[in-house]
């Protein structure tokens, strides 16, 4: 089994493909139920962002599986095959270790560095973990890659080098947030940032908007701000000079029209900033007087090159010497059940020789014949060490060649108890 990455972001696709393949929690659940139906997944997760939604898989085999997880993207996007698939990527086997642990620290992110990215990550692994759809290798991959994305934050000034997506869209509003009154519409993990964020920049005002009052509530509390129910949206908007939604509703939330009636005959300056998947505002209120709209497909381009250089090689070179580390691990892994084969049948060898011995020489006193056996089998040990050594230490150079294969058919091993050391080392495999 081998490890499988499909999937879409904000640097494969537009935001309108992204849109269409946004899944709320339930359609995400969905999705993996899918995905451990196919004949060729043994595990499967989801990690499901406003700008990416990826499949990560434990799979049998490369192109049946690259198949089936492709048409079921292709099925939640609505699309044809041949308008989703040139914007899916794939990554396989040493590939998707690299590309997740890429995603975990930060580096893939429309926000390079931005740290929300880890808490999506623990929320595939715990989804996965809860439906049961994640097993060892899963487990494992995805445990190591929570740590080199904690690891990537906690050696580096990363976190300060990358604003968050709030902070970059309210940098591109015309004027400053400070003394104006702010509308976030929404309750969510996005909703809460933009929340803390315009509080510390000084808004004179912070109105909470959400579907769900408790929610708006709650997160009111925390910063002095008021909370309202979504039936007085218009009323907000109308005395709003910046509004921040993330909702990912199903459906519009904010209209031309709406937004028009809502504030009369103002043209006082109105910045929104729609942060959410499928978008909460209509597009064209970008077409009234006075009203900005920042979107997520004109963040993408401002943020595609907003390194900072050093923060972010620094977290370049840690991801690098992770994936080294796990790779390394992992092939030495994949040799181990070969070596222990190679040791069984040693060891059932001399163990054979030793009842030959017996039978040939039954007056053998027990003395000389523990002397024998211990000789024996110091011949044996030193026959097979050069070449266990050595192939878990060529396995992990480039190559076609496999090692642990060659061993296997140079000493005749039984196929079915490499396997069966395999099945039982499972949990092991690739733990650095």
């Amino acid at each position: 089994m081998s490890v499988l990455v499909v999937g879409v972001s904000h640097k494969s696709a537009p935001v309108a493909l992204l849109e269409r393949l946004a899944l709320d929690a339930n359609g995400v659940t969905k999705l993996v139920d899918d995905l451990m139906g196919s004949e060729h997944v043994g595990e499967a997760t989801v990690i499901a962002t406003c700008n990416r939604l990826e499949v990560y898989a434990d799979v049998d085999r490369f192109h049946g599986s690259v198949e089936e997880v492709s048409r079921l993207l292709v099925e939640r996007a609505g699309e044809s095959t041949e308008a989703l698939v040139p914007h899916l990527y794939v990554h396989y086997d040493d590939g998707a270790v690299s590309h997740l642990f890429n995603v975990a620290s930060g580096l893939d992110s429309m926000v390079v560095g931005e740290g929300q990215i880890l808490g999506q990550t623990r929320e595939a692994l715990r989804l996965g973990q809860e439906v049961g759809s994640v097993g060892p290798a899963l487990n494992v991959l995805f445990q190591q890659a929570l740590r080199v994305g904690k690891r990537s934050h906690a050696e580096t000034d990363i976190d300060r080098a990358a604003p968050s997506l709030v902070t970059a869209a309210l940098e591109r509003i015309p004027g400053t947030v400070a003394g104006r009154r702010v509308v976030v519409v929404g309750a969510g993990a996005m909703a809460s940032l933009a929340i803390s964020t315009v509080h510390r920049l000084g808004a004179s005002d912070i109105a909470v908007v959400n579907r769900t009052s408790d929610n708006a509530a709650r997160l009111a509390r925390e910063y002095d701000a008021r909370s309202l129910p979504l039936a007085e949206l218009a009323t907000a908007l109308g005395d709003a000079d910046v509004v921040v939604s993330c909702t990912g509703a199903a459906g519009v939330l904010v209209t031309r029209a709406g937004l028009a009636e809502a504030r009369g005959d103002l043209e006082t300056p109105l910045a929104i900033i729609d942060l959410a998947l499928p978008h909460d505002v209509e597009p064209e209120v970008a077409t009234l007087p006075g009203v900005t709209l920042i979107g997520l497909a004109s963040l993408a381009e401002d943020l595609r090159d907003s390194d900072a250089a050093r923060e972010v090689e620094g977290v370049r070179a840690i991801v690098a010497q992770e994936i080294a580390a796990f790779l390394a691990a992992r092939h030495q892994a994949s040799v181990t059940p070969t070596v222990v084969a190679l040791r069984s049948m040693a060891t059932s060898v001399v163990d054979a020789e030793m009842e030959r011995l017996s039978t040939r020489l039954p007056d053998l006193d027990e003395v000389t014949r523990a002397e024998v056996l211990h000789t024996v089998r110091r011949v044996a040990d030193k026959l097979l060490h050069e070449p266990t050594v050595r192939v878990k230490e060529l396995v992990n150079e480039t190559g076609a060649v496999s090692y642990a294969a060659a061993l296997a058919e140079l000493f005749a091993l039984d196929p079915e108890a490499v396997d069966a050391v395999t099945r039982a080392g499972v949990p092991e495999e690739g733990r650095p």
